[in-house]
């Protein structure tokens, strides 16, 4: 009996030594998707728009003025886009005259004074935009100034001409000028001329005069024919996006350097000449032509709700105000301005908006109170919240409130947190909120990228944008709202502060980033509800969110393969019935992670529909290496 014992354990070991040196049969990887068990409902405002003057995100960016330094600023750099022009034997000289202006808000202006000039030789100045001036053929450019002479009817004209050509594209006349301030319209129609962005805007007279200048202002086209609004391209791109939000007026735009210089809104409404202008914390002067009602306007635009951010005390140089009398007056500032967003005609503020040429009021449902008060050092942010959240909701109760950095002295409806981080960070926090608690505020992400690309991100950066968002969705029921920043960079040299940046332009057109198609696949496949979702057996690489919209039974897989392989995945729909024969394929891809798009080439990086056969529930499709995916079924 012994021997026989001995052989068999023998035999064991033998198996159980070999077992362990030989690596187990890999399995395949699949994601098994319970259709028929939602989890969450997905966030009906889970992808927008966070947006602040940077990177000349407003003036030389969406906000479709063409002038430079509309309004005459002071000190050194105060013509830097003035120059003056001189044809043939003209004389002219240029200034800063900082003791007239055409309003108390606007008192200074710039002084053309022409000492010789004829029809044959006029003299005058010119401005060269932002970057130049984009002209169009057959196109309808508005424009305006404010001017006064000391030659009662002197004529204006007003021409776009091409700098390198000389060619002049458009050209109107104004008269009547008279010794004092007054505005002046004109209206410059372009005909069979080429497309171009190296144009400036020249303003002349033909007869010796001085003539005083501010707000000199010109429009193209714009989105949805506004008045004074936005671009087209940049608009068009937002709609694609397919956002549900608009957080204005920004981040550190909404706090300033200084106190003095936060985006204070009673001076950002109502007539341009009454709007004084203020810094961006960005180191250029605002014009506040994009002030509070052109903000949500631009929500109007894009049938979007705004998400409003008030001002609450701390500007960016370390300076505060005290929670208790000294900040009440900022408290006031904001119930003021919610009622001049929200208030009917029978308000103070809903009939200042109705002056302003708004009558019906704006819905809103969220209201941020102050932005990233974390680097407020004094600690007194959760006095200062304290103090807004009480008067808010006192007055307006139904209003979601805002925390940018957790509170102990009330619980707040909403926090907003901020991630900016390179592709690794990205890639290992795609599950961050998989496991957050329940029990507190709701989060929103009100500023988030990859920050890899300049200006705008490279494919690596929006591999790792697409992997985070499917941890956005799949815990939608926490996140319920999320906002990448910044949104706009100008692409010409001087034009970027911060990269990297979702919207390139320049003067003429625009491009989305690698990172900004990422977006659009994600915001216009959202579906309603998520659902039970098991991703196995992957590569660390690869991330997958489910959501469906019942409704129209529709299932919307997201599958992010930041690997270099092509990677197979088994799909198993449990539940769901009988599928279409076919699905559509949605992938964004490229062969290396640094692949890009710019301003050259906006469209190497792109995504491509395909239509694929589906077999039934169950069936295996192969993704690209590199690529972002949303694969539509209909069950």
């Amino acid at each position: 009996m012994g021997g026989v014992m001995d052989k068999q354990i023998a035999v064991a070991v033998f198996w159980g030594v070999l077992a362990a040196s030989v690596p187990a049969m890999a399995q395949s990887p699949s994601l098994t998707i319970a259709v028929d068990h939602p989890t969450a409902k997905v966030s009906s405002t889970l992808y927008g728009l966070m947006t602040e003057e940077i990177n000349y995100s407003y003036d030389g960016g969406i906000y479709a003025e063409l002038v430079r330094d509309r309004v005459i600023g002071h000190g050194f750099g105060a013509l830097s886009h003035w120059n003056m022009v001189a044809r043939g034997n003209s004389q002219v000289h240029i200034s800063v005259d900082e003791s007239t202006g055409p309003s108390a808000a606007l008192t200074r202006s710039i002084k053309v004074s022409v000492t010789d000039a004829t029809d044959a030789a006029p003299a005058g100045l010119q401005n060269d935009g932002y970057w130049g001036i984009a002209v169009r053929p057959y196109s309808v450019y508005s424009g305006s100034f404010w001017a006064k002479t000391d030659s009662d009817g002197v004529p204006v004209t007003v021409s776009l001409e091409n700098d390198a050509t000389g060619v002049v594209a458009a050209t109107a006349k104004v008269t009547g000028l008279t010794s004092s301030w007054k505005e002046y319209t004109y209206t410059l129609r372009t005909g069979n001329v080429p497309v171009s962005k190296n144009n400036h805007l020249i303003l002349t007279v033909s007869r010796p005069a001085t003539v005083w200048f501010n707000l000199v202002a010109l429009f193209p086209p714009t989105y949805h024919d506004r008045v004074h609004g936005n671009r087209i391209d940049i608009m068009e791109k937002l709609a694609a996006m397919h956002p549900q939000f608009l957080r204005l007026p920004g981040g550190n735009y909404l706090e300033g350097d200084h106190i003095s210089e936060r985006f204070d809104w009673k001076k950002t409404i109502g007539p341009w000449v009454d709007r004084p202008t203020h810094p961006s914390p960005w180191h250029y002067q605002s014009s506040d032509g994009m002030g509070l009602l052109e903000f949500l306007e631009w929500c109007e635009d894009l049938k979007i709700q705004p998400v409003l951010a008030v001002y609450a005390g701390y500007s960016l140089m370390h300076e505060h105000v005290e929670p208790g009398p000294e900040l009440e007056p900022y408290v006031q500032g904001a119930l003021d301005e919610i009622e001049y967003v929200t208030g009917g005609p029978d308000t103070k503020w809903g009939a200042q908006r109705a002056q302003d040429g708004h009558a019906a009021p704006f819905p809103l449902h969220y209201v941020e109170i102050g932005n990233e008060d974390e680097f407020d050092r004094s600690g007194s942010y959760d006095g200062r919240f304290a103090q807004f959240y009480r008067a808010i909701k006192q007055r307006y109760p139904d209003l979601q409130l805002i925390a940018t950095t957790p509170v102990k002295s009330v619980t707040p409806d909403v926090l907003d947190e901020h991630f900016y981080m390179p592709a690794e960070q990205s890639f290992a926090e795609a599950h961050h909120y998989d496991d957050h608690s329940r029990n507190g505020p709701k989060i929103f992400v009100g500023e988030w990228a990859t920050r890899e690309g300049d200006p705008t991100p490279d494919l690596e950066a929006a591999l790792g944008d697409a992997a985070w968002m499917t941890g956005l969705e799949r815990n939608s029921d926490l996140i319920i709202m999320a906002s990448y920043a910044p949104l706009f960079v100008n692409v010409n040299p001087g034009g970027m502060q911060w990269a990297t940046d979702l919207i390139g332009y320049d003067a003429l057109t625009s491009y989305g980033s690698p990172s900004y198609w990422a977006q659009v696949m994600f915001g216009a496949n959202v579906g309603t509800e998520v659902v039970e979702a098991d991703l196995a057996n992957a590569p660390s690489r690869v991330y997958a969110s489910v959501t469906r919209d019942d409704a129209h039974h529709k299932l919307f897989i997201k599958v992010v393969n930041a690997t270099s392989d092509a990677q197979p995945l088994g799909i198993d729909l449990e539940g769901a019935g009988r599928v279409a024969g076919s699905a559509k394929l949605t992938t964004l891809s490229a062969k290396t992670p640094n692949a890009t798009n710019s301003i050259t080439d906006p469209r190497a990086v792109v995504p491509v529909e395909q239509q694929i056969a589906i077999t039934g529930p169950r069936f295996t499709q192969k993704f690209a290496p590199y690529s972002i995916n949303v694969l539509t079924v209909n069950y």
